[in-house]
């Protein structure tokens, strides 16, 4: 009786078969659940604590006579007692039941002063002070505070899922040939299948991880009442996930490639190091010059650091409405080139043992 012939697996069923395994492989890491657990517990605590931070509002008791009284009802952060008389409210500072009190003195400049008991409450001297009306010439250019934080955020974002997604895949990759499992994977699995797979599932639990985080956010954002922030970087949130697919596909693609390049786990820093350096460097430019027009557009273009700069630049509307369409268009073409290029080098680089694989041989054929 003749076994009957089994049907061979086609690319892009081994394509998914590998995606899943790296998938269920990490969801069942107890590693991964707790890390992952921990760092939605720190960005909900730190939304929280932002929000308390802010809504803490210190009040400065003040007495005063009915005459300055009235007109310091409605100062925001003040506490108004009335005060019979000058001396009253003199009494009232000695036995430290205000924080100062506010009489008439036609000497001072403002018609008023300030009696404290050893220092004068640094807020009631701001309300009280006198400035000079102000005209901006241009409110929305110079150095932004929230630029620099928003950089920072997203960077690292992307850094930390790069880094906890990405180097698993040249890991697993170097830990497959050194344990001579790849010669058994090879024959019933096309190398460009197994590049795929590894690419295609740790990209889905990258953006998984994003989703959760945005959405631990926007909890966060909702629950403490500041939904006016959530609306604001709305559309930023969702243009950084959606570049962040295109960047760290690229990432993923290069950390599997350079991966296949050598065969021993001490060697992957060295392999892997162009790669780190190609990722971290348009996001220090970023950064540093987040204030920089010229640098910020140029490096929203480019599919490394387009996840960081073009949402910045579409948060302050500097960026017209068809710039991130063209930009998402380069990050796609850059992508199909370098996981081309990538395919040959895990191709040519996955069967080789020993020394590291020379970047002429795993370019050549």
């Amino acid at each position: 009786m003749s076994t009957p012939a089994v049907a061979p697996v086609s690319t892009s069923q081994a394509t998914l078969l590998v995606a899943e395994r790296e998938v269920v492989t990490r969801v069942r890491s107890k590693a991964f659940i707790i890390s992952t657990a921990l760092l939605l517990v720190g960005i909900i605590a730190g939304v929280f604590i932002m929000n308390l931070m802010a809504d803490r509002e210190t009040t400065t008791t003040v007495a005063a006579p009915a005459a300055v009284a009235a007109q310091l009802q409605g100062s925001e952060g003040l506490e108004v007692t009335e005060a019979s008389s000058r001396a009253d409210a003199e009494q009232l500072v000695r036995d430290e039941e205000v924080d100062a009190a506010v009489v008439n003195d036609e000497s001072s400049p403002t018609g008023v002063a300030i009696i404290a008991l050893t220092e004068a409450p640094e807020e009631l001297l701001q309300i009280l002070s006198q400035s000079p009306a102000v005209e901006l010439l241009d409110p929305e250019g110079g150095w932004s505070p929230l630029r620099y934080i928003m950089g920072i955020a997203f960077g690292v974002i992307f850094m930390a899922a790069s880094m906890s997604f990405g180097l698993p895949v040249a890991t697993s990759v170097v830990e497959e040939k050194q344990t001579r499992v790849i010669e058994i994977l090879i024959t019933a699995i096309p190398a460009r299948a197994l590049l795929a797979g590894k690419v295609l599932g740790n990209t889905v639990m990258a953006l998984g991880q994003i989703i959760l985080i945005v959405a631990a956010v926007a909890i966060s954002l909702i629950l403490t009442g500041q939904t006016d922030i959530l609306g604001s970087l709305g559309a930023p949130i969702l243009w950084f996930a959606l570049f962040f697919v295109t960047g760290f596909l690229l990432i993923a693609t290069m950390f599997a490639a350079t991966g296949a390049m050598v065969s021993r786990q001490e060697d992957i820093n060295s392999s892997i190091a162009p790669i780190m350096y190609l990722v971290m460097i348009p996001y220090m430019l970023v950064i540093f010059f987040s204030d920089n027009p010229l640098v910020m557009t140029i490096m929203s273009y480019v599919p490394f650091s387009s996840p960081v700069s073009m949402p910045i630049r579409l948060f302050f509307n500097e960026a017209q409405w068809w710039e991130p369409l063209i930009s998402i268009a380069i990050s796609l073409v850059a992508c199909v080139a370098v996981i081309g290029i990538a395919s040959k080098i895990y191709e040519n680089s996955l069967l080789r043992m020993g020394a590291k694989v020379k970047w002429r041989e795993a370019l050549s054929k």
